[in-house]
């Protein structure tokens, strides 16, 4: 193998075929989208934001039924569209759901986040989820009434605030959007203030040894939810690390730029970011100013490990499954 083969990047999603044996290939489907630069330009100044199309694939069942299909959205973390993600693609539409991978990275240039959240603000990946979701409730295969989103880490959280009205309501109207939300561990270090999710069902699944994100804040973002009468359960696997779904063994990813201790940021109603120690809602507040704050506050650090012991693949398919067929019903 040359040194140029060594170091070409991977074709982007998009231009990858992806075929499920016995099922077919899925198909590329374009997501207009935007690039808000925080909340509060997604919901209070969104003619500022710019415009981005991204992508993703969609995967219908072999023999889909009369009657359109509820549909499962995929959305990846900070390593991008993975072999597990396309693997939980697979499952959902072989148990009879369509699904839809988002990729949220390859439009924007961006490979990894892994080193640098800040490349593209979570308000853009939150963003993104309801971008795909008006333009997948519109496809005449498909049950608008009945699309969920599964997050994975980052992805985890961009679909806990799609969820979150105080943003779904701005971005795509009052109760319009997802029924349901699976967020694999999950960063809840942005929170609403007002963080009621309306009819949505939230489901956590989140290992206690997870080294990127902390399991505390999660089960406090879902208490507040429970609080405002949202529907949320969260499994907490003992020993589980982050990814604990992957498939691969455990290894440590050294270039992970982490601080999961510090102070959760709070959101106003109009998508201000409120500073942790200032307290004070500011428009002009972006991701990279409270990451600035937490690595001064001795918060950050460096590498955390990824990865699944045996069975944890399994029993996160296993919990997935379960939700979705709980929340959508049995397909042939």
């Amino acid at each position: 193998m040359t040194d140029a083969a060594l170091t070409t990047e991977p074709p982007r999603f998009r231009d990858q075929t992806i075929a499920f044996e016995g099922i077919g290939v899925g198909r590329n489907i374009d997501i207009r989208s935007a690039s808000p630069l925080n909340y509060h330009q997604a919901i209070s100044k969104p003619a500022d934001m710019p415009s981005v199309t991204i992508d993703g694939k969609l995967f219908l069942p072999a023999s889909p039924p009369a009657k359109k299909l509820p549909l499962v959205m995929i959305v990846p973390g900070s390593l991008g569209v993975a072999p597990s993600h396309v693997a939980h693609a697979e499952t959902l539409t072989r148990a009879g759901f369509a699904t839809f991978v988002l990729d949220s990275f390859a439009a924007r240039g961006v490979t990894s986040t892994v080193a640098n959240q800040t490349q593209f603000s979570f308000a853009a990946s939150a963003y993104d989820v309801l971008a795909a979701w008006s333009v997948l409730a519109a496809l005449p295969e498909i049950d608008a009434t009945r699309i969920g989103a599964q997050g994975h880490s980052r992805g985890g959280s961009a679909v806990l605030t799609a969820a979150t009205r105080r943003f779904a309501d701005a971005i795509i109207g009052k109760n319009a959007g997802l029924q349901g939300v699976l967020a694999a561990y999950p960063w809840s270090g942005h929170q609403f203030l007002d963080p009621n999710v309306g009819a949505t069902s939230v489901r956590v699944l989140m290992g206690d040894a997870d080294e990127w994100c902390s399991p505390m804040q999660v089960q406090g973002h879902l208490q507040a939810i429970r609080l405002c009468g949202g529907d949320t359960s969260m499994r907490l696997i003992a020993g589980a690390h982050h990814s604990f779904d992957r498939g691969t063994g455990i290894a440590d990813v050294p270039n992970a730029s982490v601080s999961p201790a510090a102070p959760t940021a709070y959101m106003a109603d109009d998508g201000a970011l409120i500073h942790p120690v200032k307290g004070e809602a500011d428009p002009a507040l972006v991701d990279r100013d409270l990451m600035v704050y937490a690595l001064k506050a001795g918060y950050g650090r460096k590498g955390a490990k990824i990865g699944s012991r045996p069975g944890e693949a399994e029993l996160f398919r296993d919990d997935m499954l379960a939700f979705w067929t709980r929340l959508f019903g049995k397909h042939p």
